[in-house]
């Protein structure tokens, strides 16, 4: 399962990186699939292979070595670990300051507890600013050094300024945000790899299919570009640093964006093609861009500028003209079937996290959270329903297997919910597909719908 690691006010964890960064769109998905599950077959029974460990710390310091900080201004490697989930055994590359650590041989071994999230993540523990991969990393050299680059990357970004909200564009998940957001993608690999006369069209094309796009849902656009910002860039860090050549670069990044439609969501999905595509085509235009970044500069508007190009004042016509080259009627077709298809999954999710009795967690004052990104799905004006969700919080540590809805309001998520439990006196609690671990002076009591519970802070009891 991939994971990704956020905490609770809406923003990085520690500067989280994509813990369950979507590796497989560089890939055929059946190609990463059998990959990941070789890497799982060849763990060793007690946990981390040190061996293979050090030898993956050293890939990623000399990867970062080559740069030499040309890109940032600054190295990429620093502290790292990596996390087995199955026994929470970390290796490490340096020690801690908390003596959590041991030395054994060239690398630090210990364990992570269990309030501690495991995700692909930039997190701090031990006093140490550290980036987190979960283990067993991908057996192909490539997309290995793509997903420890990326993730050394989250751990500088709050120093570089470039880190900022970590959102979900629920645009993205609606008919004509997938199909116009498709028609870029299938642009912007032409861009890539296509015949070169033909570059400079597709780039236009792919710049009129986004602008359209953002013009069918105002304040879309300022999402998508902190995404883009927060996930795309670590992505095309990862990339343009591990390829060993424009050319592998450029094809890696192409076979990811006809990877991309396969994954059932793209409200997240999104920025980890775009963003690469964007910072490759960007490097043709005008090298040593990445020196001026700004947080909210756009990676489009940056290419559009570089390029010398200018939108067609009708953007509508120019997109419907254009989209014909990229087989618009066959996607439009594909997507009003897909579009009546989600209705009745959002129907479903309603009545299970809405309409039924639920137990609904606050955000506390220490609140984080790790989630499979691949497909979740928006409740319009509550929040984001996540297939796979754990968090640790001030109140304990739940587990939702089956799903559970990440209440938002206004861009921060403020709680939790899952399906009410049958005995809210079990320890641990336990629903529908979830388990809760209560710690001391947290107590379910009765929420104001009849049948719903909720979680509160009440005093200890005196010795």
């Amino acid at each position: 399962m991939k994971l990704y690691a956020m905490k609770g006010n809406g923003r990085p964890s520690g500067l989280r990186g994509w813990s369950g960064r979507l590796l497989g769109m560089a890939l055929v998905l059946a190609a990463v699939s059998a990959e990941a599950m070789a890497a799982q077959s060849a763990q060793p029974a007690g946990g981390i292979d040190l061996t293979l460990a050090a030898k993956f710390f050293q890939e990623a310091k000399s990867i970062s070595d080559a740069d030499g900080g040309r890109m940032w201004g600054t190295p990429l490697y620093g502290s790292m670990l990596f996390v087995d989930e199955a026994t929470r055994q970390v290796v490490a590359n340096r020690p801690d300051y908390k003596n959590l650590l041991k030395a054994e041989g060239s690398v630090f071994v210990g364990t992570l507890p269990p309030e501690e999230n495991i995700a692909n993540t930039a997190m701090r523990w031990g006093g140490v600013e550290w980036t987190m991969v979960r283990w067993p990393l991908p057996e192909n050299r490539l997309q290995r050094d793509v997903l420890l680059m990326h993730e050394c990357f989250h751990r500088i970004q709050e120093k570089l300024g470039l880190n900022g909200p970590d959102t979900a564009c629920n645009a993205l998940d609606t008919r004509d945000g997938r199909l116009w957001l498709q028609l870029e993608w299938r642009a912007l690999q032409s861009a890539l790899v296509g015949p070169k006369p033909s570059r400079r069209r597709a780039v236009e094309d792919a710049l009129i299919f986004r602008a359209y796009r953002r013009s069918l849902f105002p304040g879309e656009a300022a999402d998508e570009q902190a995404l883009e910002m927060h996930e795309g860039i670590p992505e095309y860090v990862g990339i343009a640093l591990s390829a060993r050549s424009r050319a592998e670069a450029e094809a890696y990044a192409a076979a990811g964006l006809q990877g991309a439609p396969s994954y059932p969501s793209f409200i997240r999905s999104f920025a980890y093609v775009t963003g690469p595509a964007y910072g490759l085509l960007l490097d043709q235009a005008k090298p040593g861009w990445q020196r001026a970044l700004k947080p909210k500069d756009d990676l489009s508007a940056l290419l559009a500028q570089a390029d010398g190009i200018t939108l067609p004042a009708d953007l509508k016509a120019a997109a419907q003209a254009r989209a014909k080259a990229y087989g618009g009627a066959q996607l439009a077709a594909e997507e009003d079937k897909r579009a009546k298809e989600k209705l009745q999954e959002v129907k479903d999710l309603h009545a299970r996290f809405v309409e039924g009795p639920v137990l609904t967690l606050p955000a506390a004052s220490y609140f984080t959270y790790s989630f499979d990104p691949t497909n979740p799905v928006p409740l319009e004006g509550l929040g984001t329903v996540y297939p796979y969700l754990r968090v640790s919080a001030a109140w304990g540590i739940l587990e939702a297997k089956h799903g559970a809805l990440l209440l938002q309001k206004e861009g921060f998520v403020n709680g939790v919910r899952v399906p009410a439990p049958k005995d809210v006196n079990a320890r641990p609690l336990k629903g529908d597909g979830w388990t809760l671990t209560l710690n001391d002076g947290w107590v379910v009591v009765p929420a104001a719908r009849k049948g719903d519970y909720k979680l509160i802070h009440a005093a200890l009891p005196l010795p």
